[in-house]
């Protein structure tokens, strides 16, 4: 399987993620350079973790506009797989490709720790390898993960089953003392309709090595491959 990771000004996590996917998972992975507008030849995208651009304005909204998320509108269109981590995430929501908003959290302060997270829905590509229900521990390290979406909108991505992992206790109770951010319904990560657009706050490419106190991150990068197969 072919990966192309993004690299936008201000990117961090972009090598972290081209490591785990080229030495731990031994797929063929290059980095992609924001000023990129042909994706051509690549079965999943991944937009990686850091602060693009400063973080000015609104974090993602200026990645938001470059040629090279301009060619990521057309490889999803046309069925691609796209997974954003982080930054990744507000860079989605930002250029529509996936509903509602990450803003600041709540508590104003930058969160970095594992956290436990829900899965909620197997029927897609990124969870495939998950159970139901199933409890995740995966490290989170942000400053606006708080996700916001309209309730018609909610609703309608709960009955689609968009909303593929939720905030937990190490008990899977979705809780609001478990919600690290303030995200409504203790959301963490989603889908677009399609189910081939993966927008998450956790950083699955931090939890590939037991080195790192967890390979359950493993789970969702090995999901994308079964999908491929």
């Amino acid at each position: 399987m072919k990966f192309g990771v993004a690299v936008y000004p201000g990117s961090n996590c972009d090598y972290d993620t081209y490591r785990v996917l080229r030495d731990v998972l031994d797929q063929e992975v290059h980095l992609i350079d924001y000023r990129t507008a042909d994706l051509s030849g690549f079965d999943c995208v991944v937009l990686p973790g850091g602060f693009s651009f400063g973080d000015y304005l609104r974090p993602g909204t200026l990645a938001a506009h470059t040629p090279l998320t301009g060619a990521v509108k057309e490889f999803a269109d046309k069925g691609g797989l796209v997974i954003g981590i982080c930054n990744g995430f507000q860079i989605l929501t930002e250029a529509h490709l996936l509903p509602g908003a990450l803003m600041p959290n709540v508590h104003g302060k930058f969160v970095c720790k594992h956290q436990y997270l829900r899965v909620e829905s197997t029927d897609n590509p990124f969870t495939n390898q998950c159970e139901e229900g199933q409890i995740l521990k995966i490290p989170i390290a942000h400053h606006d993960g708080n996700y916001f979406v309209d309730d018609e909108t909610l609703t309608k991505m709960e009955e689609n089953g968009q909303i593929i992992l939720r905030y937990c206790d190490e008990y899977g109770n979705i809780t609001e003392k478990a919600n690290p951010n303030g995200s409504i319904k203790n959301i963490a990560g989603i889908t677009n309709e399609r189910k081939n657009v993966f927008g998450l706050m956790p950083h699955p490419e931090r939890a590939a090595e037991s080195i790192l106190g967890t390979e359950d991150g493993l789970y969702i990068l090995r999901s994308i491959l079964e999908s491929y197969s």
